[in-house]
């Protein structure tokens, strides 16, 4: 005990009965199909906007700036790894001060800025360095490339505000309480996942062929234009959201549990957690009134729910005083859900830095093979569109032959079939032959270089094939995760978990490769990552890349094995 405090633990706490009104303005309205339907069209327009730029900018840096492969790949990581860190800038602003709604609108102007200057620059010809002539490249300059990153990095904070809070503010639309709203919402994360991968595809094929073979300026207009009328569909439709307002700061109820059980460290936790201190509807965390049950596990914090009759005493002011000593079964197991999540979070970034060779070393070894496919010339950021084709089929085969046999055999007709995180493992685990496949064929096609011709680019297939179904099992699974999981008051920042495992999996591909470039490079040699790919060796890149990502599984499995899932407390009566 801390000296000066008189603090006798208290012997019996009757537990307040939980609850079931909802935030009553997330509530004052019915349920309007417009609403989600509106959310999912403008995720559909923005990820055609976003891949219009993401998916080629690898190419446009080669083959406009005249980058150097190792340079390119690594100024496309970065700015992948800015792009999706940004979200959390965006969440804490809509879960504490602006609220979704706001937040997607404020975006929305950084975004357009972003898109209408990087068309510009590819337009105006002095923000371009001089074509090629022959073997001579003139590199851009300084200047050229300040008003590239320039616009790419605004449009890195709109696509980051905008890929936080659209996601909750669509979740939002549905009320759990409602069971045909709550089956409605687990559609909607299908749903959701499926239009950002269509626009995807939608870019890959269309707005890439334009790039490469009509013009750049038109298919960056291209995106402009779609997210003008995603954005004026989306403001249209303002009046038919539920949206909530910002509960202030969800850090200060994390603060509050580490400082409560700091100062009562000295103190016992009862063996029966019916004495801990449940607290009532109206003093739960931000406002939310759903009770979570005590679950084992982080002991230490347990300790900021120790009730002490000091703390429990009446009047405003001793009530003010002890918020921070008093904490509630609901805010310290908040607290256990977020460091339980963080195990399972940071193997999501290195699951995501071995799907972002996609939009790198994939299609930079696409670009070494032989691109026709019969008449036609593919441009190699296509075949992420046929990964969108390879996903829908693989969603469909899940929901219709996996999901029905997993029911079988846990011998649950009505269940999941497969949780959240056993999807999770699955999509990891494949993640581990995607990248194998992709090490053996550039093998082959070294070897076929050497022997004097060159594999077709449609060897690529196979690799993009299993990459899209571990995509399915992960992806829709992780999106559930993170929400489902995350405590109400900090959905929006929880979500954008997902986001920052994708940015910080740029920063460690953009890491790696300039590491690799500068010790495969030591003795003198090509080194692995040369510009001329037919001098290196990136079937070596993607060996390491495969021996990372199966160390990956095996440590997630670990620790999915030992997670104990979200519990909402069984309300009392007396």
């Amino acid at each position: 005990m801390e000296s000066g405090d008189a603090e006798l633990p208290l012997l019996h706490h009757h537990q307040q009965e939980q609850v079931s009104s909802s935030n009553p303005q997330h509530h004052s309205k019915p349920f309007n199909w417009k609403a989600p339907a509106l959310i999912l069209a403008f995720e559909f327009l923005e990820s055609i906007a976003f891949a219009g730029i993401a998916l080629n900018l690898v190419v446009y840096l080669g083959t406009v700036l005249h980058g150097t492969t190792a340079s390119n790949a690594a100024n496309v990581d970065t700015w992948n790894g800015t792009t999706f860190l940004t979200p959390v800038l965006g969440a804490f602003l809509a879960d504490t001060y602006w609220g979704k709604y706001k937040t997607i609108v404020v975006s929305i102007i950084f975004y357009l800025i972003g898109l209408l200057v990087i068309t510009a620059s590819a337009i105006i010809p002095s923000l371009q360095p001089a074509p090629c002539e022959g073997s001579s490249c003139p590199p851009a300059t300084g200047f050229q490339y300040f008003v590239l990153f320039a616009s790419l990095y605004f449009i890195s904070v709109g696509t980051g505000g905008v890929k936080s809070a659209l996601l909750p503010l669509g979740a939002d639309q549905y009320n759990d309480s409602n069971l045909q709203e709550s089956k409605k919402k687990q559609s909607f994360f299908s749903l959701f996942f499926i239009a950002i991968n269509l626009g995807v595809f939608i870019s890959g094929t269309v707005i890439v062929w334009i790039q490469q073979n009509v013009a750049w300026s038109l298919g960056f207009g291209i995106s402009s234009v779609c997210l003008i009328v995603a954005a004026a569909a989306f403001l249209a439709g303002t009046p038919a959201y539920r949206a909530e307002l910002p509960r202030g700061s969800p850090l200060k109820g994390v603060v509050m549990v580490f400082v409560a059980s700091f100062k009562k460290r000295n103190l016992e936790v009862p063996a029966d957690s019916a004495l801990l201190f449940e607290g009532d509807a109206a003093a739960l965390s931000h406002g939310d009134s759903i009770k979570l049950a005590h679950t084992d596990g982080f002991r230490c914090l347990d300790k900021a729910a120790v009730v002490v009759y000091d703390e429990v005493e009446d009047g405003e002011k001793k009530k003010k005083k002890s918020a921070w000593r008093a904490c509630s079964v609901t805010q310290v197991e908040e607290v256990k859900i977020l460091l339980r999540m963080v195990p399972i979070w940071l193997t999501s970034v290195l699951y995501a830095a071995s799907l972002g060779q996609t939009a790198t070393t994939f299609v930079q070894q696409g670009n070494a093979m032989n691109t026709r496919i019969g008449s036609l010339s593919v441009p190699a950021a296509s075949l992420n569109s046929a990964e969108v084709i390879f996903m829908m089929v693989w969603v469909v085969f899940q929901d219709s032959v996996v999901i029905p046999i997993a029911r079988r055999c846990r011998g649950d007709p009505a269940g999941p079939g497969l949780t959240q995180l056993q999807r999770m493992g699955v999509g990891r685990l494949l993640a581990v032959p995607a990248l194998a496949a992709a090490a053996v064929l550039e093998t082959c096609r070294l070897r076929s270089v050497r022997a004097g011709g060159n594999l077709s680019i449609a060897w690529q297939l196979p690799q993009f094939v299993v990459l899209a179904c571990s995509d399915v099992f992960c992806g829709i699974a992780q999106l559930e995760f993170f929400y489902s999981e995350a405590p109400v008051s900090m959905r929006s920042l929880c979500s954008a978990f997902s986001f920052l495992a994708l940015s910080l999996g740029y920063y460690v591909n953009s890491l790696v490769v300039s590491v690799i470039a500068v010790l495969s490079t030591a003795g003198g040699g090509h080194g692995w990552l040369p510009a001329d790919l037919n001098s290196g060796h990136l079937d070596y890149y993607f060996w390491l890349w495969t021996a990372i990502s199966a160390l990956n599984f095996i440590v997630f499995a670990a620790f999915a094995k030992n997670y104990t899932i979200k519990k909402i407390a069984v309300p009392h009566t007396h």
